[in-house]
This record gives C-alpha cells, structure tokens and sequence, in this order.
C-alpha cells in the first residue's frame, strides 16, 4: 500500500487532502456454475487477493481514473455530470458505470475524485476482475462521500451497473461474493432470493489450488448470452406444465417427468445442467458442513462432467487441465470455474501432493496446449472494504 500511494501522489500530484485505500478481493466458485441467472444456488468464496483502489477526492466535477494494470492508457478522465460508455475508455467503464448507478439511485456524489486501481487478478481468468473493480469502486464511494448505504445494495448497484453501463448480462453471484467473503468460509447464495449461509471451508489435510489455462475466454461474452436464451426458452416451454419461475425451482425428479415438453434438443441439455448443478451444489454444501471432503470432491468432478457435455462451456484448455488434474496423485475434486471457454481451474488437491501436482499437471498441459498454466494456493479471505 505505501507503494501504491507514492505513485498515486506520483500519478496525480501531491495534494492537500490525503488519500484513502480500498480492497475488493477476486473470487472463486467452487461449485455451481451458470447457476445464479437460473435462480440456482452457488457457492463461491473470496480470494485474498484482488483489487486495491487508492483515492481522494476533488473540488471540482471530474473524475480521474488509472490503473497500473493498463498504464499504456494513462489517466481516463470523465465529467461527474457526464457519465456515458464510452468503448475508447475500456476498463474505466466499469467504475464509472457504478458511479452512474449510484447517482441513479439517489445518492449524493457532489464533487469529483481521482483513484488509482491496482488489480492483482489475471484479466479474463474467470476469477471475476470486473465484479472486484466494481466492489472496490463501491466502497470508494461509500467512504469519500461518507454513503448510508449497506453491502447488500452496493453488491446490487455493482451489479446493475455491469448490466446496464456496460451491457455484459452477468448474475449477481460475482458481485456478492466479492461483497459478503468472510475469511476462511464459503458462501450458499440463492440467486432467486438472495438467502445465504455461510459454510467454513475447512479441508482437513487438503488445499484449494487454482489453475489459470493462461486461454483467453474469447468467447464467452456471446456464448454466456447465448446460453442465458436458450436456458430462458427451455423454461417458457416447462413453465406450460410447471408452476416455477426459474429452472432453479425444479427438482431433478420433477425435471426428469418433464423434460420432453422441451422441444429442441439443445435447449433440453441446457436446461438439464441447471437443474442437476443446482442440485449438486445444494448437496456439496451439506458435505462441506459434514465434513466430507471426498464426496464434495465427487460432485466438482460430476460438475465440470455436465458442463462440458450438457452446457458446452469448458474447451480444449480447462479439458485439459481438469483431466490432468483428475490424473494426478492426491486431487480429490477438479472443474472448471467462472463462466467457461477458458479461465481457471478450481481443484482441491491433499497438501503432500501439491508440489508434484503443480509441476506435473503444468509440464503435461504445456505439453499438450503449448501454453503455460499458472497455479495459485488459494487463501480464502474478507469481502470488499475499506483498508485503515
């Protein structure tokens, strides 16, 4: 942090106010994927690392955004009272999306701010930068301005705003785990109703490694879309039979008594994923709570399984990673994580194995794909706040 302000004084100038630091982690889900925005359940966690975000505000109207990840792009600078997407600004969308939003909402933001971002999580690696720059972009706000507004609706105006400012459709799974992490536990968040109960990730001899395929998810923009409608027509045809508002309502017995009425064949597969996920991450809470690692181990192998198959996100890379990982001595659970066609991997691997785990499953998938796999230990920590 005392680096990150030095080159806050020495990006925007010394100044008579002092500035104050923020931190959003990234995120990992560990189970129940493509879930959230078919009213299922999830089961993510925040990561110790993520987003920091130095800032101080202005007397006049403007905002000043930089970020060491994009240093090439230098100060974006946008108008308090002209807060439009622009593409030419990139990733300075995303926090002044949230700004718009908050505005929209009714909060009083009545002069301009300058903020240094310092993000420590890969770009496209589906550990959720966006949803982390946003958070962290939220507790600036409540801080500088000193806000009455709680975690909760800051997860929801984070995510109103990647909705509407930016136009990515995403769930709000991202946004609340970010938000609400706690240190050493997992959240169950039900996207219908925003209920949640946390669960402490507590994995005996065993570890959470996760794995960047370091394959940019080109794709995953449209094809995310893309499955939202054909998820979205599977259940306009169930919904003649069945009284349920989300595929997330429908058991798998219920599902499996009425899966014909979905006519094209596509949309069936789809629509199976998100019942059976959500199933599955519903019973891998209750193992964590019972302490029993091998079957929450079974159901992440099941997961990865129905998305590969059924909901066609995974791809040659994180395949590839996720069957090593299935391989090597000491994995008890591999899938994919984030929205798919690249990204992570998210593993629980017995802590002797970690070391051969790590330098075998890397040299096999370098091997293989011709790219360089990046593994991280995960630690599991706070959601977004103010750093004092």
């Amino acid at each position: 942090m005392e680096k990150l302000r030095d080159e806050f004084m020495d990006v925007f100038g010394n100044g008579d106010i002092k500035p104050r630091e923020f931190f959003a982690p990234g995120r990992v889900n560990l189970i129940g994927e493509h879930t959230d925005y078919n009213g299922g359940s999830v089961f993510p966690c925040a990561l110790s690392f993520g987003t920091y975000a130095v800032a101080r505000m202005r007397e006049d109207k403007k905002i000043k955004f930089y970020s060491k990840n994009f240093e090439k792009l230098g100060i974006i600078e946008c108008d308090l009272e002209n807060l439009v997407y622009d593409e030419s600004q990139d990733w300075a969308n995303y926090p002044k999306g949230v700004v718009k939003i908050f505005k929209d909402h009714g909060f009083e933001i009545n002069s301009g701010f300058e903020i240094l971002f310092y993000g420590e999580i890969p770009n496209g690696a589906g550990l959720s930068s966006s949803a982390s720059i946003e958070l962290a972009t939220s507790v600036v706000l409540k801080g500088l301005f000193q806000l009455d507004v709680g975690m909760i609706e800051m997860v929801k105006m984070s995510q109103e705003a990647e909705n509407k400012f930016v136009g990515v459709n995403c769930g709000i799974m991202d946004q609340f785990a970010i938000g609400m992490g706690k240190k050493a536990k997992a959240v169950l968040l039900d996207c219908n109703t925003l209920k949640y109960e946390y669960a402490p990730v507590e994995l005996g001899e065993a570890s959470i490694v996760i794995a960047n395929t370091n394959s940019r998810r080109g794709l995953a923009d449209s094809k995310y879309n893309e499955r939202r409608s054909e998820c979205e027509r599977a259940l306009a045809q169930l919904q003649k039979k069945l009284n349920v508002k989300t595929l997330g309502e429908i058991s798998i017995e219920e599902f499996e008594a009425n899966k014909n009425i979905i006519e094209n064949e596509t949309d069936r597969k789809r629509a199976k994923h998100a019942v059976y996920e959500n199933q599955r991450t519903l019973m891998a809470f209750e193992s964590l709570k019972a302490g029993d690692i091998k079957k929450f181990g079974e159901l992440m192998n099941e997961s990865h399984i129905s998305l590969r198959d059924d909901y066609e996100v995974t791809g040659g890379a994180l395949d590839t990673l996720v069957e090593l990982a299935w391989k090597a001595e000491g994995t008890i659970g591999s899938r994919m994580t984030g929205a798919g066609f690249g990204g992570c991997t998210v593993s629980i691997v017995k802590n002797e194995n970690i070391e051969e785990f790590i330098k075998n499953v890397g040299a096999e998938y370098k091997g293989k794909i011709g790219l360089t796999a990046e593994f991280y230990i995960a630690d599991i920590g706070d959601g977004a706040r103010e750093l004092i």
